[in-house]
């Protein structure tokens, strides 16, 4: 999980979940990842873009997982954000799917204009956005939370063309009477 979503930066899940169906045979450990050519990774992953930083931070995030986690992904915010790689959204990711931890409210791009649409914030910097559900949506639903506005901006709420006749939330939404 913490490879796919340093892969998935600027990139669909469909890409990612294709390229990961076969990147996660060739590479099964950490280990794995530090000891392909950096140009070999970076033909592997190629088509979720930016791939040469994210080989870097893929072979850098690996050895610190040797380093100083003995091969683990560690399960704490602050030693997941230590690693290469890994921001507050990767780690918010991590924690809340891989290991049920609600340390936070992963906001991508869906969150932050889907709560925007609804008046819920008015900002697009994240960790603004990240604070400010945290203080209204309940700490035992920010990974869920998180799922269903991503799965809500995906079937009805589509950036390009809302589906605001179908949408469950059209009452609630000032942008649905724009």
């Amino acid at each position: 999980m913490l490879i796919a979503t340093i892969l998935s930066a600027q990139c669909t899940d469909e890409r990612v979940n294709i390229v990961t169906q076969t990147l996660f045979k060739k590479y099964k450990t950490p280990l794995d990842f530090t000891r392909v050519p950096a140009e070999e990774l970076e033909r592997d992953i190629y088509s979720t873009g930016f791939y040469k930083a994210k080989a870097r931070n893929i072979q850098l995030c690996c050895s610190q997982l040797i380093e100083r986690f003995e091969g683990e992904i560690p399960q704490t915010m602050e030693e997941l954000h230590s690693l290469s790689g890994v921001g507050r959204k990767t780690a918010n990711v991590v924690l809340g799917n891989a290991f049920g931890k609600n340390e936070g409210v992963t906001v991508d791009t869906h969150v932050t204009r889907i709560c925007n649409l609804l008046g819920i914030v008015s900002s697009t910097n994240p960790e603004k956005i990240e604070r400010e559900l945290m203080e209204i949506v309940p700490k035992e639903k920010w990974t869920m939370f998180t799922h269903l506005i991503i799965s809500h901006g995906r079937a009805i709420c589509i950036a390009r063309r809302p589906k605001c006749g179908e949408c469950v939330l059209s009452s609630l939404c000032p942008s649905s009477r724009v």
